[in-house]
């Protein structure tokens, strides 16, 4: 095959990493990052232009929605299948909890930015909690 035809890449860091981008779109890669982890959860994050779309490849994800609208709200939560595709609607508060050795595969528009378009809330210790209850009841 020519290489020049085809791009391969990989990542094996911790946390988020844009790996290909193609003009309105994005394919990325989530990975474990102590930031993530339950105890550490203290924002979530909705997109307002845009769905974003998650696809649990190896290992273990809890992911967290909080409503859709301008505050956090209806605090929910999932444990991920692999293989499965997990699309976040447009302006819907979440956040995720990989576990290690945890792969995310993340499909985004390009101009996805958390400076312009994807604006992060801090919960408040009453949504902290109600998120790490969520988790060990799904993660019994």
């Amino acid at each position: 095959m020519k290489k020049e035809w085809i791009d391969v890449c990989s990542y094996d860091g911790e946390g988020y990493l844009p790996l290909i981008t193609y003009q309105s779109w994005r394919v990325a890669e989530l990975r474990y990052c102590e930031e993530l982890e339950v105890k550490n959860l203290d924002k979530m994050q909705k997109h307002d232009e845009t769905d974003e779309v998650f696809v649990l490849l190896a290992g273990e994800c809890t992911l967290f929605t909080g409503g859709n609208g301008d505050v956090i709200s209806e605090i929910d939560g999932i444990k991920m299948e692999p293989l499965k595709i997990y699309n976040v609607k447009r302006g819907t508060f979440h956040t995720h909890t990989p576990e290690k050795g945890s792969t995310v595969l993340i499909i985004e528009n390009s101009n996805t930015d958390d400076n312009i378009n994807s604006p992060t809330l801090k919960m408040t210790p009453e949504q902290i909690e109600q998120v790490r209850k969520i988790y060990y009841k799904l993660n019994k």
